[in-house]
């Protein structure tokens, strides 16, 4: 593998590639240190200091900006604003036909589908950056925290502080297309990569040095590559559908009688059935935030749906994975479309007749596959959460199971772009 990554080196343009996707992973971590204007960077320094934990409703958030929302920076929203006008505008095309018409034009339709979801990545942005900087004004952005981080919060400085975080997203939305476009990856995702993995120093030094010690440092790490080990099985794991292309004359040309496969993955829906459970979870927490805190039900739910350690709350976190991977990969997966491609190109599976009954079976064996990758998702998400609760070493280390899973695929899907083109000039690759 080491061999490998020379030989990547070696190669011009490719050494380009590299050079330019790092060089970009670089510029958005010095954007995620720079405080926005109206910010004092002290204070936030402070009262990161004195909060024993963060505040959980904006914990989702914060992983994916790589600690830059709690430092109010000019980078603090991330990429989450693109993660979720993504999946909003991939859920619209069930709901709005003009949607799924655009989604079938082909290219040009992908085009208009990209240029919605970058408008609503700033809408989102603006009213994300908004709710932000409200919850910093009250206060409630750290715990056991006695300064002000807006010393001066006019009317002026809230805007300019709003201008300048929308920007920021915009910002991180543009690097994020150049990588894809002159870089090595999908750039969206290599940016959450470079955020999730910007903590886990922090992390590994306060678990040795502060919260738990040599001991509990070699569990942790222990948990960490049995779920990585996990992750990695289950992800390259697919189940091989054959089809069988008949043979057919395209004016003297003989075209098909091929034998191929469909390759589907035990979990199709990836990530995002963690990030729709955490993001609807996450409710009860803003109901309690700005709720009267003496009263009973704020206090029980508080304790028991908004506290990421309660039983309750993992519980629901597990069921909710398990809905929305059905719910998600129904969405994305249409068995009456691949069917009816495969009838138009004189495709079929064995022992199965084309057309409707390939499209029940499509969606059988999808439903038999999602059952256990539901299961694998919830136990990946939970695994790491538990060992880290009996083990006394918190919770909002960026260990959890939405953290392993996008570390690990993002890095086996750069890998196996860097392996194809090294495949491409005779090289070995990194899988074997």
């Amino acid at each position: 593998m080491f061999s490998a990554f020379v030989r990547a080196f070696r190669t011009p343009d490719l050494r380009r590639k590299l050079l330019f996707t790092i060089g970009i992973m670089v510029v958005f971590r010095v954007g995620s240190f720079l405080p926005t204007p109206g910010v004092s960077y002290t204070n936030v320094q402070a009262c990161i200091a004195q909060s024993a934990d963060s505040n959980t409703l904006l914990g989702l958030v914060n992983l994916f900006s790589g600690g830059a929302l709690l430092q109010l920076s000019v980078f603090a929203l991330g990429i989450m604003p693109y993660i979720t006008a993504s999946i909003i505008v991939q859920l619209l095309r069930v709901v709005i036909p003009h949607f799924e018409a655009l989604h079938q034009e082909g290219q040009s339709g992908t085009a208009t589908l990209t240029q919605y979801t970058r408008y609503l990545t700033i809408g989102l942005a603006i009213l994300q950056s908004t709710t932000v900087i409200t919850v910093a004004r009250s206060g409630n952005l750290f715990q056991n925290c006695t300064v002000d981080v807006i010393p001066k919060d006019t009317a002026v400085t809230i805007a300019i502080m709003v201008l300048t975080m929308t920007a920021g997203t915009g910002l991180i939305m543009w690097l994020g297309e150049l990588i894809t476009e002159h870089g090595v990856g999908n750039g969206m995702s290599l940016l959450i990569f470079t955020s999730i993995a910007a903590r886990f120093p922090t992390a590994l030094w306060s678990i040795a040095g502060g919260a738990g010690g040599v001991g509990k440092f070699i569990v942790v790490m222990a948990v960490v590559i049995l779920v990585v080990a996990l992750v990695v099985f289950v992800e390259q794991s697919q189940r091989r559908i054959p089809v069988q292309y008949a043979k057919r004359m395209v004016g003297r040309r003989m075209y098909g009688g091929t034998s191929t496969y469909i390759p589907i993955k035990i979990n199709i829906a990836g990530i995002i059935p963690v990030i729709f459970a955490s993001s609807l979870l996450a409710v009860p927490g803003l109901i309690a935030q700005f709720a009267d805190k003496t009263q009973g039900w704020v206090v029980w739910l508080t304790n028991n749906v908004a506290t990421s350690s309660a039983p309750l709350h993992l519980v629901l976190y597990s069921l909710l994975i398990i809905f929305f991977c059905y719910f998600y990969t129904a969405i994305t997966f249409n068995p009456d479309e691949v069917a009816d491609n495969m009838k138009k190109y004189g495709g079929f599976i064995p022992g199965i007749r084309a057309g409707r009954p390939t499209a029940e079976y499509l969606d059988f064996v999808i439903s038999r596959i999602t059952a256990p990758g539901s299961i694998y998702l919830a136990l990946v998400a939970l695994i790491p959460t538990i060992t880290f609760i009996l083990l006394g070493v918190g919770t909002n280390i960026p260990f959890g199971g939405s953290s392993i899973l996008i570390v690990v695929g993002v890095g086996l899907e750069t890998v196996k772009q860097i392996e194809s083109q090294l495949q491409q000039r005779h090289y070995e690759g990194f899988l074997r």
